[in-house]
This record gives structure tokens, C-alpha cells and sequence, in this order.
């Protein structure tokens, strides 16, 4: 399983300056939730000295988006626009004493979401669309530009590592060629290493999980969700364990975390704690989508 450092786990748990910022005069949008990342940063910048004042973000992703959206608020905060532009993936990661590189992909997408605000409070094009013929991962939607661009900045060499940064490549493989081309241009021509064999890196595995009954499960299950309760009892919603079924988890959401805009945000955290509890891979899904599904 993946290490987290505690200040990762802290901006996860409880992080900062999430939700909707009324006032916001510049917004970046970034990802998608088709490719399983999406992050939305607002500021609040005072025009005269073009200063940020006050930065929120809302996220759906794993914990270390939101603890590298979390974190990027922090960071920003107080700098004028332009010395936000010149903080990079790498101290987004070095603020929260550092990511796996398997999650390296959350704090380029905050750096991304970041130029893409700056970019729309000085009315200039951030150029989001793909070029005909420019993008290299069908799976996760990663054009060359940013292969090209995350591939000079962070000095990296082989295919495992864009895959680490960007996501491509990660699906299919089919883009591999072009990965290393790209590779070989940023480098000139040096030997590109090939992505080895490995697990998907959406749900982390520990290989060292320790077996437990149906009954353990549950019970550590209903544990998490029973600590997180009183969060979402405080914006006068709820949730409930409906069904553990194998390594799928189905839980109710009622009062006001139904229909809430954050429900994606809200599920994405309770399954990667629950992965970081049980130590194994699990999927969470509400009621209302297993019923869908089963029907």
C-alpha cells in the first residue's frame, strides 16, 4: 500500500478552504470526472496589487487530490499572481513532505488548475482544447503538451514515470509509442525506459494485506464510517453502511449529502480511508447506484 506522509493524511482528512468561493474573480477547471480527477480552484484576487486574498477549490479525485488541491491553497495565498505562477507540481508535493510518485498526477493537476485561474483573471485563452492530432491518452485525455511539458519540468525519463505525472498511458498502453517519442524529442533521443507490468493505479493493493472474516470487515467498515458521520451530520446530511458485498461497499446517503454537488468528493473519501483501513482495494458506491445496476 502506498505511503502517506501525516501531513498528506492531515490535508485528506481535514483539509482546507474547500467549497464554493462566492466573490471569486478567476476560476481554473481542470480534469474531468470521466477520466476520475476533476479539480476547480477560485480566487479572490485584489486588483491593484494583484494579490491572491482567498483561494478554495472542489475536487473529485482520491485523497491525495484533495490534499494537493488543499495544499495549493495554502500555498498561493497571500502571493501576488505572479509568484503563484512560479510555484510548480514539484512544491505542491514537497509541502506535504512529499507524494508516491503513483500520485504525482494530483499535484500537476493543481499546478494545471492554478495557470488555468491566472490565466482567466488576466482574460487570457487557456488552451484546454486539444489540437487535431495533439492528443496522446484516449483513456485519461493527456495531450502532447503536457506529456512534453511535465516531462521537462520534472526531469522524467521513462514511460512509468509520465504515467505517474500525467496518467497516460496507464489504460490501454496503446499510446506507449507516442509517450516515447515524445520522450526521446524532450531528451534527444535517449534510451526511453518501457512501462513494466503493473496494477491499475486507481485503487492501491497492499501486498501485505492481513486476511480477515466477513464479520472483521464489517466491523472496520462501520467503524470509519461511524468517525466520519458527525462531518456530514454537521452540514445536516448522513450517511449509512447498507451492504458489504466482497470487496464492494454500499452505503446510503440521506438529508442534505443527497443530490449534494460534493457527493462524488464525499464517496471518493470514505473509500480511499476505507483502503487505507482495511489495506486492500475497495469500490464504495451509494444505494441509490447499486440498485441501478442490480436492477
Amino acid at each position: 500500500m502506498w505511503d502517506y506522509t501525516d501531513k498528506v493524511k492531515d490535508y485528506f482528512f481535514n483539509p482546507k478552504n474547500t467549497g464554493v468561493l462566492e466573490d471569486a474573480n478567476a476560476v481554473g477547471e481542470v480534469g474531468s470526472i470521466s477520466c476520475g480527477d476533476a479539480l476547480r480552484l477560485m480566487l479572490k484576487v485584489e486588483p491593484d496589487s494583484e494579490t491572491i486574498i482567498d483561494a478554495r477549490f472542489q475536487t473529485f479525485g482520491c485523497g491525495s487530490a484533495i490534499a494537493s488541491s488543499s495544499a495549493l491553497t495554502e500555498i498561493i495565498k497571500g502571493k501576488t499572481l505572479d509568484e503563484a505562477l512560479k510555484v510548480s507540481n514539484q512544491d505542491i508535493a514537497e509541502f506535504l513532505g512529499g507524494l508516491p510518485p503513483e500520485k504525482m498526477h494530483c499535484s500537476v493537476m493543481g499546478a494545471e488548475a492554478l495557470h488555468a485561474a491566472i490565466a482567466n483573471y488576466r482574460g487570457e485563452e487557456w488552451a484546454d482544447d486539444h489540437e487535431e492530432g495533439a492528443l496522446i491518452c484516449k483513456c485519461f485525455g493527456v495531450d502532447a503538451a503536457l506529456i512534453e511539458k511535465v516531462a521537462r519540468e520534472n526531469d522524467l525519463h521513462s514511460i512509468e514515470e509520465i504515467t505517474f505525472y500525467t496518467k497516460a498511458g496507464g489504460g490501454c498502453e496503446s499510446c506507449h509509442e507516442k509517450i516515447e517519442e515524445i520522450l526521446a524529442k524532450v531528451h534527444e533521443g535517449e534510451p526511453v525506459a518501457a512501462a513494466p507490468a503493473r496494477v491499475p493505479q486507481s485503487i492501491p493493493v497492499s501486498a501485505v494485506a492481513k486476511p480477515m472474516t466477513l464479520v472483521q470487515k464489517i466491523q472496520k467498515i462501520s467503524a470509519v464510517i461511524d468517525e466520519m458521520r458527525p462531518q456530514f451530520q454537521l452540514d445536516g446530511g448522513d450517511i449509512e453502511l447498507v451492504d458489504v458485498d466482497g470487496d464492494t461497499v454500499t452505503v446510503a446517503m440521506s438529508g442534505s449529502c443527497m443530490g449534494c454537488q460534493m457527493s462524488g468528493l464525499t464517496i471518493s473519501g470514505i473509500q480511499e480511508r476505507l483502503m487505507l483501513v482495511l489495506g486492500r482495494p475497495v469500490r464504495v458506491v451509494p444505494a441509490q447506484m447499486a440498485h441501478a445496476v442490480g436492477a
